[in-house]
């Protein structure tokens, strides 16, 4: 069934500053989620609470929900999965343990992702990277980043698939990163996340709704361990989202269904590093309003 990708008035998957690959502050994120006339929304940032916590306080007269809200890298049968949990407890100081941990982590691997980088022919300074970090843990999106925007960038045969008319040019940044350093790829070093059970464990004492994320651009292939990571607690699925086709969407609304869960949307909105997902542009095509009153009923 063919479906209309539109931007809607609810949006629950977005980012600021404070995830390592996105743009804007939770200040400016609230702004622009009220200049665009929305409803409801929730900042996920990854692994952290600090941006809901800033969202909160900026956005209390302001004329827009906030659900809670985090992302959390976790895995299950050695598949990186990202799991959002709404509702949550965002004074819950295992969430800064938790943000911690992964930074430290993502610190320690940033030697091992230049050496990866290097053995495939794509050479970059790392002090030039560690500058445009500013401090924060060095994603395999800024790494893109700083390579794309070098003087002969474009003339490596290598990144020419990233700019203008070339095949990954839709999403730059994101693409090199999905291209280069994601889980498979031949620059990926990895990160020992937590379980998806723990994940779901941490979110629920937190008192929050456990929601699988984006479950086609995690899942892709292996679709068939959808219903036993719904039997690890999860209580959701991110069926609208800017990743899924419609086929997908189809078939994450009838396992939502099927499994009497929480059916929720979200853009995976992030700025500069996923310019073509915008606020809003969460391909949801049931009633919006549903979506926030089922958050009533847990």
């Amino acid at each position: 069934m063919e479906r209309e990708s539109r931007v809607g008035n609810i949006d629950l998957h977005i980012h600021t500053g404070y995830s390592a690959d996105g743009e804007f502050t939770p200040s400016r994120v609230i702004d622009l989620c009220v200049d665009l006339g929305m409803k409801a929304i929730s900042v996920t940032d990854h692994n952290s609470v600090r941006g809901i916590r800033e969202a909160l306080t900026y956005g209390k007269n302001r004329p827009v929900q906030i659900i809670p809200g985090i992302e959390i890298d976790c895995t299950f049968r050695s598949i990186d999965l990202h799991l959002l949990g709404y509702g949550i407890d965002i004074r819950n100081t295992e969430f800064d343990d938790l943000e911690q941990s992964v930074a430290e982590q993502g610190k320690n691997a940033f030697p091992l992702m230049m050496s990866n980088l290097e053995k495939i022919g794509i050479l970059v300074d790392p002090d030039e990277v560690l500058a445009a970090a500013k401090g924060k843990v060095v994603t395999g999106e800024l790494i893109g980043e700083v390579l794309l925007n070098q003087q002969d960038s474009a003339t490596r045969e290598l990144l020419k698939p990233y700019f203008s008319g070339g095949s990954r040019s839709n999403n730059p940044y994101l693409n090199f990163y999905l291209d280069y350093f994601a889980q498979g790829k031949p620059a990926y070093v990895p990160i020992r996340y937590m379980p998806l059970q723990d994940a779901v464990s941490l979110v629920k004492r937190s008192g929050g709704i456990p929601v699988l994320a984006h479950p086609g651009n995690n899942l892709r292939n292996r679709l068939y361990l959808l219903d036993e990571i719904m039997h690890a607690g999860v209580e959701g699925i991110e069926v609208f989202s800017s990743y899924h086709t419609p086929d997908q969407i189809d078939y994450f609304l009838d396992a939502a269904r099927r499994n009497n869960v929480l059916i929720t949307c979200g853009s995976d909105f992030h700025g500069k590093n996923k310019p073509s997902i915008k606020i809003g542009d969460c391909r949801c095509t049931t009633e919006e309003q549903s979506i926030i009153d089922s958050f009533s009923l847990y």
